[in-house]
């Protein structure tokens, strides 16, 4: 591999703003491992995307199927240079006190525990060599707060404070970011406005901008609230 190219692993890649990703970093000459739950689009971007790029149908709530994928990916690429943590997932609106706790749940699962999960399956790796960065998918809505979806705002928040706070555990050299995307005419944005979202940008005019976003971040970078700008 090019002393070049970095190792990117990304979660979430079957959809939204981790699908238009891959083809924006594969482009720029790096290397991809990502995950989804679909098996289908799982397999469609393997047929897309050949070695050594590798994709993996996995749950980022099942912690044991996280932790066998990383030690598989790390196996064939080694430790990540970058790791996006960008699986999530909306409650249905409303407000609060009508929303189950199934939905409740799911909500928490994904958008917390399925980062930690993560986190914990390929940062040690990482701090062992004293080198990475962390990007940790937050939310304007984890920064400020709208009717009717309380639950991702929690999750988000909750995305913002571990982020914050695992920055300060870091070594010199790494860096861990809570970023926050921007809005973005996403089938999870669309859940929430409805046709409102058709008025903001797609998923691949984002990533054109936020790809070498991405890729530009560092250690100076660690423990600071960022925004795709």
């Amino acid at each position: 591999m090019a002393s070049d190219r970095r190792v990117i692993v990304l979660t979430g890649a079957t959809r939204g703003l981790g699908r238009a990703l891959v083809p924006a970093f594969v482009k720029a000459g790096h290397v991809v491992a990502g995950c989804g739950r679909s098996a289908d689009h799982v397999a469609e971007l393997r047929q897309e995307f050949g070695s050594p790029h590798r994709f993996a149908a996995v749950d980022v709530t099942d912690a044991p199927a996280v932790e066998s994928w990383a030690k598989e990916v790390m196996v064939q690429l080694g430790p990540p240079d970058l790791l996006i943590n960008n699986a999530a997932v909306m409650n249905p609106v409303a407000p609060l006190w009508t929303i189950p706790a199934s939905d409740f749940d799911r909500v928490i699962d994904v958008n917390v525990k399925g980062v930690v999960n993560s986190i914990r399956a390929f940062v040690p790796a990482m701090v062992a060599r004293k080198r990475g960065v962390i990007v940790n998918l937050s939310s304007g809505w984890g920064r400020s707060t709208s009717p009717e979806v309380a639950p991702y705002c929690a999750s988000k928040y909750a995305v913002e404070g571990l982020t914050l706070a695992m920055a300060q555990e870091l070594p010199k050299g790494m860096a861990a970011i809570p970023l926050n995307p921007g809005v973005i005419d996403t089938d999870m944005l669309r859940s929430a406005w409805g046709a409102e979202a058709g008025g903001y940008q797609n998923p691949e005019q984002w990533a054109k901008r936020a790809a070498p976003f991405l890729l530009n971040l560092g250690p100076k970078d660690n423990g600071k609230s960022l925004s795709v700008s």
